[in-house]
């Protein structure tokens, strides 16, 4: 029996669902996020948006000046979890193994449905998953279907917005040779910089490529061989269990010295990404906690549509966080960073309209400032906390 994985990205997800519960919002460039004023950050922007170079985990205050005309929206993320919860249950009555993967992320193993792994056949089917989302939730999602969890993947990413689009076993070689070596599942920024530096700049280098590779990704070395090639024998991960990475800090005497708690909250942040690279993870959500000296703690959370990875992306957000929550007021016994939402890294490719495939700008950081000073990454430079 071969096997059959289909994945299912939902399409712009928070701004889709706005759009759809308010009709007024149809076609204009909605950004999900804090507003301006409040200097946060985006967490998710409509395709109209988008196409002003508007993205994830950047500053609201860029995405303004980027999009003059977008309507910022406060995430409701209740509503995104309930409407998730309704189309996890509509693909569970096609009878194959879900793996929800994030919020608007899944994949499917079908292999029961299908002797033989036919395009026409897994399309059907695919067709038929989209149409159910279509008419009972008014929302569209783009289906990627391969004889594994990297093919999906990549045919899933290669399709959007509203795609449906099925890699098959005889074309997976040639169809994966001109794609960026970082559309594998596993290769981050840096690795696909490593592999830069060594001239393997597309999945076609690394496939013609005769050398060791364990120079630049060590133990992964022979997994990114394989995926070069589009073999992946991951099974789905069916176990449920919500994974995150956290750091933090207990400081001997409480303090609300800008002077301490920025370089704690940025080496938590690398400490962090260190990890997420060695696991070939990516983050969602960002986490920030506080204690103060009478112990009560407070914890906040911001959670973004598109994949994040790197240090300075999360001390972004957190700082966006505490600014927004303005808990720093007093004195602090401990702060703490996490990052949750696990996926892998992003393909960091993203395709336009007409399915050209581009790559977006890096998100812009912002900071959280020391008394009578500010700090600047990629820069943004914002005013003190």
């Amino acid at each position: 029996m071969p096997r059959v994985i289909f994945h299912l990205d939902m399409d712009a997800f928070y701004a889709s669902v706005e759009q759809r519960d308010d009709p007024r919002l149809a076609g204009k460039p909605v950004i999900v996020g804090a507003s301006p004023e409040r200097r946060g950050v985006v967490c998710a922007a409509s395709y109209e948006a988008r196409a002003y170079g508007v993205r994830s985990a950047m500053p609201s205050r860029t995405a303004q000046r980027l999009c003059p005309d977008g309507v910022f929206i406060r995430p409701r993320m209740d509503v995104y979890r309930a409407e998730s919860r309704e189309i996890m249950a509509r693909l569970a009555t096609f009878g194959g193994q879900v793996e929800q993967v994030s919020v608007d992320e899944a994949y499917l193993d079908m292999s029961h449905a299908f002797e033989v792994f036919t395009r026409e056949a897994v399309v059907e089917l695919g067709r038929q998953m989209k149409e159910l989302i279509r008419a009972e939730r008014q929302l569209t999602a783009s289906i990627g279907i391969g004889a594994n969890k990297l093919l999906a993947k990549i045919a899933s990413d290669h399709g959007k917005p509203n795609g449906l689009f099925c890699i098959t076993e005889e074309e997976k070689v040639a169809f994966l040779r001109p794609l960026p070596a970082s559309a594998i599942h596993g290769v981050g920024k840096v690795t696909a910089e490593a592999l830069a530096r060594m001239e393997l700049r597309t999945i076609g280098d690394i496939q013609d490529y005769g050398g060791d590779l364990r120079a630049v990704a060590g133990s992964f070395a022979t997994k990114l061989k394989a995926y070069a090639f589009g073999d992946d024998a991951r099974a789905l991960d069916l176990d449920g269990e919500v994974k995150s990475i956290s750091a933090e800090e207990t400081f001997e005497r409480d303090t609300d010295d800008r002077r301490i708690l920025i370089p704690a909250l940025k080496e938590q942040a690398r400490d962090i990404a260190a990890k997420l690279g060695k696991e070939r993870l990516a983050g969602r959500t960002v986490q920030v906690k506080v204690r103060y000296s009478d112990f009560k703690t407070v914890t906040r959370q911001t959670s973004v549509e598109e994949p994040f990875e790197a240090a300075e992306t999360i001390y972004a957000i957190a700082c966006a966080i505490l600014r927004r929550e303005g808990v720093v007021d007093r004195p602090l016994r401990l702060i703490g960073l996490g990052v949750s939402g696990l996926v892998p890294p992003s393909a960091q490719m993203v395709f336009d309209f007409d399915g050209v495939q581009k790559h977006p700008e890096p998100a812009q950081g912002v900071a959280f400032g020391a008394a009578g000073r500010s700090i600047a990454i990629n820069s943004e430079t914002v005013a003190n906390l």
